[in-house]
């Protein structure tokens, strides 16, 4: 019952983690990426970016004044985010060159409120660029849509795809359809990688195990016992989550592989001990206390020796400088611990109560 009390409440407490990957911060300070980064964060400007492909809806829209208009609202709402480090837009060049023909006029640092002003102002700077060079970077040819790059702090994948999504609200709210974008780049792409493949590891691995399961009852021909199988094998990791979300509380693509990885050494645990004791019970006609206490005798002393050497092996990658092996090797170590633990309480009780001669 204690036992079953802890697995139930460190279950609920596997809610807590959160999928989040930092690729940054999986090295440790001293390593020379992390050290150039951090000084990059710190003097200049962030690490990661999005990349907003904004349409004006035509040819040569871009210098619609209600089109920049709403693009430099957006600009602005961007550069108040706490998270965002420097806009870079058409806008401001826009606004720039306004001033530059007003004799830098302060008053006159705005948009033009001509279409035909705005398209002189574009071709008298794409005009003055140095030899070889144009706004191909940042306006496509026929001017019908502009890029719009927002550098942001060192975040992880989550706050990054919270970001994205805020500003495709904004634009949803405020903004004509055809300006609606979603942000793109290498950053944003991983983050939304990593989540994709968390999600599909995890689940992947718990359809494994219900797979297993159903091999069992039909290998050990014993519904009863297929089933009563799958709370030793699932348990343990779920409990291991769930302790990893009361000390950290963050999952990342490291980490999600922790399921898989240590999903055979569950479960052939569990096996073994289960079919130890189904064979004293047949082939020896033993009562339930005596099939367990063979179990425990026949295949105890193993468990707990390779138990031993797999979380002694699993802990000494918590000696790496990349935080994403030494998590790895943590997490699996402790999973190991756990399924050693309920293979040794929570198995036998169960049998003792589910297996009734």
């Amino acid at each position: 019952v204690t036992t079953l009390c802890l697995a139930v409440f460190l279950a609920i407490s596997a809610t807590q983690n959160q999928l989040n990957d930092n690729w940054i911060n999986y090295f440790s300070e001293d390593i020379p990426v992390r050290a150039a980064t951090d000084v990059l964060e710190q003097r200049i400007s962030g690490a990661d970016y999005l990349e907003f492909n904004i349409r004006a809806g035509k040819p040569q829209g871009i210098n619609d004044p209600e089109f920049l208009t709403c693009l430099d609202n957006f600009v602005q709402w961007l550069r108040a985010h706490p998270q965002v480090e420097q806009v870079t837009s058409i806008t401001d060049v826009m606004k720039k060159l306004n001033r530059v023909m007003h004799d830098e006029d302060e008053a006159w640092y705005r948009l033009p409120e001509q279409h035909e002003l705005a398209a002189q102002y574009l071709l008298l700077y794409e005009m003055s660029l140095p030899y070889g060079l144009d706004q191909s970077n940042i306006i496509n040819i026929d001017k019908s849509a502009t890029r719009l790059i927002v550098i942001t702090k060192n975040l992880g994948t989550r706050a990054l795809s919270d970001l994205d999504l805020q500003a495709q609200a904004w634009l949803y709210r405020n903004a004509p359809p055809h300006m609606q974008s979603q942000g793109t780049g290498i950053s944003i792409t991983f983050a939304y990688l990593s989540k994709r493949n968390i999600i599909s590891m995890l689940s992947a691995a718990f359809g494994a195990l219900l797979a297993i399961s159903v091999i069992l009852i039909i290998a050990l021909k014993r519904f009863d016992i297929g089933v009563i199988s799958l709370l030793p094998n699932i348990i343990p990791t779920t409990m291991a989550f769930g302790l990893w979300g009361l000390l950290v509380g963050e999952i990342g693509l490291g980490l999600s592989v922790v399921v898989s990885m240590t999903l055979g050494i569950v479960v052939d645990d569990s096996v073994h001990f289960i079919s130890k004791y189904l064979r004293a019970r047949k082939s020896f006609n033993m009562d339930q206390v005596e099939a367990i206490q063979h179990a425990f005798t026949t295949v105890g002393p193993a468990m707990w020796t390779t138990t031993v050497a797999l979380v002694a092996g699993f802990l000494v990658l918590m000696l790496s400088d990349y935080r994403m092996s030494a998590d790895m090797g943590l997490l699996s170590a402790i999973t190991i611990s756990i399924a050693l633990v309920m293979d040794f309480l929570l198995l036998p009780a169960i049998l003792l109560l589910a297996d009734k001669p």
